[in-house]
């Protein structure tokens, strides 16, 4: 691949995104060491089993070259349009719904609780982009085989405790609809698992704390309280 690839048009926590052309993007990894080799080996399998990831059509050890998705994030989505801000909620839940009804291929092999589910475990609005043809997820970097409340609680903790600063798009998120968007994602999944399974991820350290901003990881440590499923009376 080109050393030097075309204009940079994004940047995430861990990669560069730039315009290569030909309807295709490179993704290139800031991460040393790190080999996206299996995450494009597990994009190229979730193509062939229909669900919406873009197309890959080459990869080194620190580069993807994959299918350039003209659209916004479910969050850019929520910012210009806030009236469909339940509905974008329903969206991710049914994503999630989705892709859990998939058994992870054998070649997955890092786990997350019982189970045979494949888990994206970081499937927030940032990560699905609006596509012409729909919803298509990325940035499968933490994908995982389990239990697929894990992946729900992982969603429903970012959404919950992520900050919202004075970008124009997180600013009009935090005032007509992160609540909204919670209950339309929570609507489409078990609520209770995920609120035990939140607790787990949290006491246990399954979150990757460097992340998150200090504010972030205090609102993180006090959100398994707030959302624990009340217990159930027992038999008498």
């Amino acid at each position: 691949m080109s050393d030097a690839p075309g204009p940079l048009i994004a940047s995430g926590r861990d990669a560069d995104i730039f315009d290569v052309g030909g309807g295709r993007v490179l993704r290139r990894s800031r991460e040393a060491g790190r080999d996206v080799g299996r995450e494009a080996e597990l994009m190229r399998w979730l193509h062939g089993q229909g669900f919406p990831v873009p197309e890959i059509y080459d990869a080194t050890p620190t580069d993807l070259i994959m299918e350039r998705i003209d659209g916004p994030t479910l969050v850019d989505h929520a910012a210009k349009m806030p009236w469909t801000i339940p509905a974008i909620g329903r969206t991710l839940g049914d994503l999630h719904q989705r892709l859990h009804a998939i058994t992870a291929p054998s070649f997955v092999d890092r786990r997350v609780g019982k189970g045979t589910a494949l888990l994206h475990l970081d499937l927030h609005p940032l990560n699905v982009l609006v596509g012409p043809n729909g919803p298509v997820v990325i940035d499968w970097t933490n994908a995982r085989v389990g239990d697929p409340a894990y992946d729900v609680a992982y969603a429903w903790l970012v959404i919950a405790t992520a900050d919202l600063n004075s970008s124009v798009v997180e600013r009009a998120l935090a005032l007509v609809g992160r609540r909204a968007l919670l209950r339309g994602f929570l609507s489409r999944v078990d609520r209770d698992s995920a609120a035990v399974a939140m607790m787990h991820l949290v006491d246990q350290g399954l979150v990757r704390l460097d992340h998150f901003s200090d504010a972030e990881r205090a609102r993180i440590a006090a959100l398994p309280a707030q959302v624990a499923p009340p217990a159930r009376p027992g038999r008498r």
